[in-house]
């Protein structure tokens, strides 16, 4: 009888999807999208307040830009969260840069109350 992994020639008996070796491998590279969550949340805070500033002749337009940094800055609070939780970050570096995104955070939102002050003619 055939190995329900031909991929692997071990003596160990298959019982489960989760003794797969290719499981075990696409698991292994699921976790490490964390990262990539980490870093596209993160640099779309930065892409968000670039747009917010080039549509700053339109406080609409202004505000919502800078909501979808709000928005990312948050994310990349979350999966940071989950990066720590799954041992990725050490507690320094997530307490560290928690904090940072609290102080981004509280930036883009003075800047929301205030985006009158931040628009500029047409």
């Amino acid at each position: 009888m055939k190995s329900a992994d031909p991929s692997s020639r071990s003596s160990k008996h298959i019982e489960s999807y989760k003794d797969l070796r290719v499981y075990r491998t696409a698991f292994e590279a699921a976790m490490y999208s964390l990262v990539d969550q980490v870093r596209r949340a993160s640099r779309s805070v930065c892409a968000n307040i670039a747009e917010a500033w080039r549509k700053r002749r339109y406080e609409a337009h202004f505000v919502s830009k800078l909501s979808d940094a709000e928005s990312e800055a948050e994310e990349t609070r979350v999966w940071l969260e989950f990066s720590f939780r799954c041992g990725y970050v050490d507690e320094s570096t997530t307490g560290e840069l928690d904090e940072i995104y609290d102080r981004i955070l509280g930036q883009i939102v003075t800047m929301i109350t205030s985006s009158e002050r931040w628009v500029v003619g047409p």
